[in-house]
């Protein structure tokens, strides 16, 4: 059993109850690649901008692990080893490696790892092997007619879906996914991205369905308009605000959510000192591919 869902509400900076605490978290960028083409996604690699799916670099398991020792030797108050990209953790075999020896060398931190779904249950064994203390989810829809306007399409098990199909995959696998990992003890948090012109009234749905499969907390994401959904606006605070009310009524809602970038590193809202940590020598266009 990984830490329990009240341990980290204490020590994990995305799971404190109405307000943020003094806990700091680490976000390793080791996973490059992705397996979903969601129509909202810019992956890159740059300083500037301040939000998920960005990190000045891509780094190798081992040099995160020495990137570790680095952070809290900084600032003790990093109790919290995240990869959340800036692809998916689950379409390269980097993030599982790097959780592994995390365990070895740092067991008392806790290891957070966000993931779209698609493999978790191809991956779950491992993920509950290793013992990752808190999954998140990105879970945008249940109904595939709905997904299908968020995502493009899926690669799965070396063949590519699109429209409606490759919806019904991902979701059945986000899940299954869900349960399974959730039933073995360990913390599922759900990110949902809200864009008001496709998910908002869909939103309550996808909380209900997602507790009733073991989530235990929700994260109701403003669009930032971007890529294929440029076009789309943000929501606004009352719509942030009436969506979370209405999500609320089915599990417990994280209401502060920095939208951090993959490099991250330090106490959300305070400081960032990823160049500390990870210096800077990537050319800030770079792109990723999916794959």
């Amino acid at each position: 059993m990984g830490t329990s869902y009240t341990e980290l509400t204490l020590n994990h900076p995305c799971f404190a109850r109405k307000h943020a605490n003094n806990k700091g978290r680490i976000h390793l960028p080791v996973s490059p690649g992705c397996n979903i083409a969601c129509r909202f996604c810019r992956r890159d690699i740059n300083d500037y901008e301040d939000r998920p799916g960005v990190s000045s670099t891509v780094i190798t398991p081992d040099e995160a692990v020495e990137a570790v020792g680095k952070a809290i030797a900084i600032n003790p108050d990093i109790t919290v080893a995240g990869i959340a990209g800036p692809g998916d953790t689950l379409a390269t075999d980097y993030a599982l490696e790097t959780f592994r020896k995390i365990k070895e060398k740092y067991p008392k931190i806790i290891k957070c790892m966000s993931t779209n779904g698609l493999l978790l249950p191809d991956k779950a064994a491992e993920i509950i092997d290793i013992g990752i203390d808190s999954l998140t989810v990105t879970v945008n829809a249940v109904d595939p007619e709905i997904e299908a306007k968020l995502n493009n399409m899926i690669v799965y098990h070396g063949k590519q879906y699109s429209g409606k199909e490759a919806a019904e995959i991902l979701i059945h696998n986000q899940i299954s996914g869900i349960r399974e990992v959730a039933a073995a003890g360990i913390t599922i948090k759900v990110n949902t991205v809200l864009v008001p012109e496709i998910n908002m009234e869909h939103v309550p749905a996808v909380a209900k369905l997602v507790a009733a499969a073991g989530a235990k907390i929700y994260n109701i994401i403003p669009l930032i308009p971007q890529a294929q959904l440029s076009g789309c606006r943000a929501p606004t605070c009352k719509e942030i605000d009436e969506t979370r009310s209405k999500a609320g009524e089915y599990i417990d809602v994280f209401m502060h959510c920095k939208r951090c970038r993959a490099d991250a590193v330090g106490i959300p809202g305070g400081e960032n000192i990823s160049k500390l940590i990870y210096g800077s020598e990537q050319e800030p266009t770079q792109n990723f591919s999916h794959g």
